[in-house]
């Protein structure tokens, strides 16, 4: 006779045969069955609890945006999905895999406005309007189906979150053992060998082409470097494509020395980009510009029209761009990158006290350490000022830019890289949305260095308002705790630092540590220099 398992056991068995090994969030009434599978699987899945479902969402989020793996997380039904909701929409801008597990209400009352615990009018469509894809299991013998079905639309093309729910009553319903599938991602499209034909006549007959590299393309480094190097063509990046080319690589431009390089470029390679720097940032084309794509996700051909648009995995376009090219030739431009390079590096030095503090940073934090950005001074001047050497090491938040993201995230990737260095720079107000994950460090051991860099505001808002509105400040000032009495209260060794230096050398101890460490770094309340002359820069003329 078969054995009988419950709706949970069956997604639980799922998640393991997914290669899913942990998975963040808060238990609850609506999830108890689901939960009790979680215990019963012992080692095969670490189950991490944290203070809010934000939190839960945010390091599921850090998980995947890090590794490219899905990133796991359960909470319970309406409020603990909508709180989780900001981190979901999050992994949708930044076309992350994060995967919610949730929970409903009793089956035969959806859709019934009873005024049940925890129900929501239509959690499932609320759900599809921040993923890729959500499905409910209604029955305990359609979950393992149910779950392999998200599990490859997430993973499959353009990557993106995901979401299962289960009806509070379906989830303890036992039924024979069922088979568990495996979602496999869908294979990548075919390459067009005329669209590949067609963009190779356009780069043949240019002089400066450059490539732009977004986070569709971290899996092509090795690919957009030899064709940079093959085109003597400049890679740039604005933010999840930091660090796909290392910035040392003699063929990368940082991106305010690549607006210098902006004005004569003739063909612009888009690699798994949305060419959001070119497009909504700089707002100036140089004239008769060309554009091709290189995008696995179809629409986006639909989106920004390109002259020609390839679509296909980042590394099979670019391999079969640069079979295409075949034994073309240039002359050598490392020279001349190298010193537009230096140009820029110069001119946006004068952007203090976020320069001097972020190559602080950048001295103390390994080469394979990850930098995790957040809506602040610092993270602004991070897109441009933080050199990184390797894909997904620059943990950023795609277009939401919502603030509240950084520490929480940052959790999720020191989970997912236990053996590496994982540093969080937020402001104050950024810090304050997450800060009860503090408890969340200590309780399961997770190392990460948070900086918080405390200028009693939130900066951006209140030079706005200081700039555009004759100073007319409303919400943008903050009254903060002392920060590093707050994180001994919570066990967590805790500094200060009032100059780069000085945070050099904390941070250099706080890494050898390999525990939970605050560094507070107090910073004059509107002091920073402006670092948006350098990311919305003035037209060329």
């Amino acid at each position: 006779m078969s054995r009988k398992e419950t709706t949970g056991q069956a997604i639980t068995r799922s998640l393991v045969a997914h290669g899913i090994d942990t998975i963040f969030g808060i238990p609850g009434a609506h999830m108890y069955d689901f939960n009790d599978a979680l215990y019963d699987a012992g080692d095969k899945i670490r189950f991490i609890h944290t203070r809010h479902e934000q939190g839960a969402a945010y390091m599921a989020y850090g998980y995947a945006k890090s590794t490219g793996r899905i990133g796991a997380y359960t909470v319970v039904p309406g409020p603990g999905v909508l709180n989780s909701g900001a981190a979901l929409c999050t992994a949708y801008g930044a076309n992350a895999p994060v995967l919610c597990i949730t929970g409903n209400i009793m089956s035969h009352l959806i859709g019934r406005g009873r005024g049940q615990l925890h129900e929501l009018p239509d959690q499932l469509a609320t759900m599809r309007g921040i993923t890729k894809t959500a499905e409910r299991i209604n029955h305990q013998s359609e979950a393992a189906s149910v779950m392999a079905g998200v599990v490859a639309k997430m993973l499959s093309g353009r990557q993106g979150p995901g979401a299962v729910e289960a009806p509070w009553d379906v989830f303890g319903q036992s039924a024979p053992e069922i088979d568990v599938p495996v979602g496999a991602r869908a294979p990548h499209p075919a390459v067009n060998p005329d669209q590949i034909a067609a963009a190779a006549a356009l780069i043949s007959g240019a002089s400066n082409p450059m490539i732009m590299v977004g986070g569709g393309a971290a899996d092509a480094g090795a690919e957009i470097a030899a064709l940079a190097e093959l085109l003597q063509a400049p890679v740039t990046s604005h933010r999840s494509g930091k660090g796909i080319v290392p910035d040392d690589h003699p063929n990368y431009l940082n991106f305010v020395a690549a607006y210098e390089y902006w004005k004569k470029v003739d063909v612009l390679i888009g690699i798994g980009s949305r060419l959001e720097l070119q497009f909504m940032r700089w707002k100036w084309l140089p004239e008769g510009l060309k554009i091709i794509r290189i995008d696995i996700d179809p629409t986006e051909m639909v989106r920004l029209k390109p002259d020609v648009g390839i679509v296909s995995d980042a590394r099979d376009g670019t391999q079969a761009l640069i079979d295409a090219l075949g034994g073309s030739s240039r002359e050598d431009r490392a020279r001349e990158f190298a010193e537009l390079n230096a140009e820029a590096r110069s001119r946006f030095s004068a952007v203090q006290p976020q320069l001097g503090y972020l190559e602080a940073i950048r001295e103390a934090l390994p080469r394979d350490g990850f930098f995790v950005e957040e809506i602040s001074q610092m993270g602004f001047t991070a897109r441009f000022a933080f050199p990184t050497y390797g894909p997904r090491q620059y943990v950023t938040c795609g277009y939401q830019d919502n603030l509240g993201f950084g520490f929480n995230t940052a959790l999720g990737v020191k989970v997912a890289h236990p053996d590496k260095a994982v540093v969080s720079v937020s402001g104050d107000g950024g810090f304050m949305f997450g800060v009860q994950e503090l408890a969340t460090a200590v309780q399961h051991k997770i190392a990460v260095v948070a900086i918080v860099f405390n200028n009693s505001a939130y900066g951006n808002v209140l030079r706005d308002q200081k700039q555009t509105y004759k100073g007319r400040t409303l919400g943008s000032d903050l009254t903060n705790p002392d920060f590093v009495a707050l994180g001994e209260s919570f066990g967590i060794r805790s500094f200060k630092a009032t100059s780069p230096g000085e945070l050099k050398d904390i941070l250099e101890k706080a890494l050898s540590l390999d525990e939970p460490i605050l560094i507070e770094v107090p910073v004059e309340k509107g002091s920073e220099a402006s670092p948006w002359p350098f990311i919305h820069p003035a037209p060329h003329e």
